[in-house]
């Protein structure tokens, strides 16, 4: 695994993020932005946090392993929103800060006089990214939304799965990430955009309906042109072929991608079947799409009788493109993984060596580096009310008493 190196000149070095909101959709971008370079405060309620501090699986100790990536490289102070006090400071936060990220309901930040028209006033250049479930205009902005249900209405959920049984979830947080995600493009564009043109700032309005919806291919001409409402259809693309996922005799499973003519020919001399590629049933993508079942039942055949490791090998050497189904193991273990330096060793002050995945996308001058897992709560109030806002010792333990900070 890849031990973390020192930062040669972020990308995003200078810039300042506040990070609002909790759970993924907003500290996801928040993530991803740090993971660059951007100096990122993050806001939390006092004595409780953002529940991500809890949440995922645990060590025995009581740690969470999933608090040191989705905070990491970020700094936390507490303050109480809710109280007016608490939302004159983070106007003087945000007044300094370049981007400000929050994942709240639509209308809560104007109910604590933080809406983008408040802070613009005082911070012209202030890029402001809103993720949200449906956006911050339409008739369902105020209702709430988690991932899940961006999934669903982003139309994700309906194609993913076989069609005898019910929609199933996808083993990751796709639709908070697919925000965040779009949410942190937008800020950079934002950015680019205040720099280039004038100097002035934006909001960056993400649903997280829409984000999963850019995804979706052509499922929407499909159905407004010819009337076909694309469904689940398990492991494969109707009619393209062979493009599956097959047993072994391992009890793994194999990836094979041969659809295209000319690694199909290849496919099938390396499986001992060099008639395949001339057979009317096989012979051309059209055909193929047309006998898929049948192909796909022959090739597990033929799977089943070799151990995983011997068909990626007997694939590779023909040039058709497989993998394996890999797990945390398979990754930690790998060799091109390895060498890509795609898993990171980062000190965590509780937990010690802690890996996790690395910065995606990989730049050649300016690379992204994880310097820290995620903070404590409320570690860095002192050098932000003290050094950023200028509040003294006196002032910064008065708020502590009251419980704004």
């Amino acid at each position: 695994m890849s031990e973390v190196g020192d930062d040669a000149s972020a990308p995003l070095e200078g810039v300042r993020v506040v990070e609002m909101g909790s759970l993924l959709a907003g500290p996801f971008c928040g993530q991803l932005l740090g993971d660059f370079g951007a100096e990122v405060i993050k806001v939390e309620p006092p004595g409780q946090g953002d529940p991500m501090r809890e949440w995922g699986r645990h060590r025995k100790e009581g740690r969470t392993l999933w608090w040191p990536i989705i905070a990491r490289n970020k700094k936390s102070v507490t303050l109480n929103l809710r109280e007016k006090e608490g939302q004159e400071l983070a106007r003087q936060l945000i007044a300094g800060a370049d981007v400000l990220v929050e994942n709240f309901r639509p209308g809560t930040m104007e109910r604590w006089g933080l809406g983008y028209e408040d802070l613009s006033e005082t911070n012209p250049g202030l890029v402001m990214v809103r993720v949200s479930g449906y956006g911050q205009t339409g008739p369902y902005k105020a209702r709430a939304g988690f991932g899940a249900i961006g999934e669903a209405m982003g139309g994700i959920r309906h194609v993913t799965g076989f069609p005898d049984r019910p929609p199933p979830r996808v083993g990751v947080s796709l639709g908070d990430s697919l925000a965040a995600t779009f949410g942190a493009l937008g800020a950079v564009t934002a950015l680019f955009d205040r720099e280039t043109r004038g100097g002035k700032g934006q909001v960056v309005d993400v649903g997280i309906y829409e984000a999963v919806l850019a995804l979706m291919e052509s499922t929407i001409p499909e159905y407004a042109l010819t009337g076909h409402v694309r469904g689940r259809t398990g492991g494969i693309l109707p009619f393209v072929a062979p493009s599956n996922t097959y047993p072994t005799a391992d009890g793994d499973y194999v990836v094979i991608g041969a659809n295209a003519d000319t690694v199909f020919a290849r496919f099938a001399q390396a499986v001992g079947q060099p008639e395949w590629a001339e057979d009317e049933r096989y012979a051309t993508h059209n055909a193929r799409g047309e006998n898929q079942e049948e192909l796909d039942d022959i090739i597990s055949n033929w799977t089943e009788r070799h151990e995983a490791d011997d068909v990626l090998k007997i694939m590779e050497e023909a040039g058709v493109p497989a993998g394996k189904l890999f797990t945390a193991r398979d990754m930690v273990e790998d060799p091109h993984y390895a060498a890509r330096e795609n898993i990171v060793e980062v000190e965590d002050p509780e937990i010690g060596a802690f890996p996790m995945q690395n910065v995606v996308p990989r730049l050649s001058r300016t690379p992204g580096r994880v310097h820290r897992t995620g903070p404590g709560l409320g570690e860095h109030n002192d050098e932000v009310y003290g050094e950023v806002l200028g509040l003294d010792e006196h002032e910064r333990d008065e708020l502590r008493e009251r419980g704004i900070i």
